[in-house]
């Protein structure tokens, strides 16, 4: 096996490219949300808001980040096309429970003096396979093969090979 089709298997694999989005959008995530702790959590530390500190810097990173995160896995990860509107609906209540459980969770652990920047950092590694496994097999599932669309990076590394082995290629 050469470098090029170890290449093409991984750049084909959903799980790689889940990982290499969500990674991305978690970078992202997390940045918005340092930013907000340290300028709007701060300020409502000040006033005395501590818990409601830590849930409205949460929500608040939530929307901007969720987002980004939408286009990114509807259109580099799972690749669909149609419904949007019920993708997204999918999608923000498939977030909805690691959501619901951070808002419970962050609160408490920066109440027992963790720090929330800490505390937020380690909730997103436990959140992470719950998002993959609901975004894989309810946001962006399609019965229909023909909702997905055609692959165009792997075409890029599919074009010497021949017809039969390349859509061969794509039925796995």
């Amino acid at each position: 096996m050469t470098l090029k089709d170890v290449a093409e298997r991984v750049v084909r694999d959903h799980r790689f490219r889940f990982l290499l989005v969500g990674g991305i959008n978690t970078a992202f995530g997390f940045l918005v949300f340092v930013l907000l702790d340290l300028t709007l959590g701060r300020a409502l530390d000040n006033q005395g808001l501590k818990v409601l500190a830590s849930v409205v810097t949460l929500l608040v990173a939530h929307a901007i980040a969720s987002l980004l995160a939408f286009v990114l896995y509807r259109r580099f990860v799972f690749r669909v096309t149609g419904h949007a509107l019920i993708d997204f609906v999918r999608f923000e209540s498939v977030y909805a429970v690691p959501l619901a459980i951070n808002v419970v969770v962050l609160p408490l652990v920066v109440a027992l003096g963790v720090p929330r920047i800490v505390a937020q950092g380690c909730i997103i590694v436990v959140t992470t396979l719950f998002s993959y496994f609901g975004h894989r097999f309810f946001s962006f599932r399609r019965s229909d093969p023909a909702g997905a669309e055609r692959d165009p990076l792997a075409e890029v590394f599919a074009h010497d090979q021949p017809a039969s082995a390349a859509s061969q290629e794509e039925s796995t």
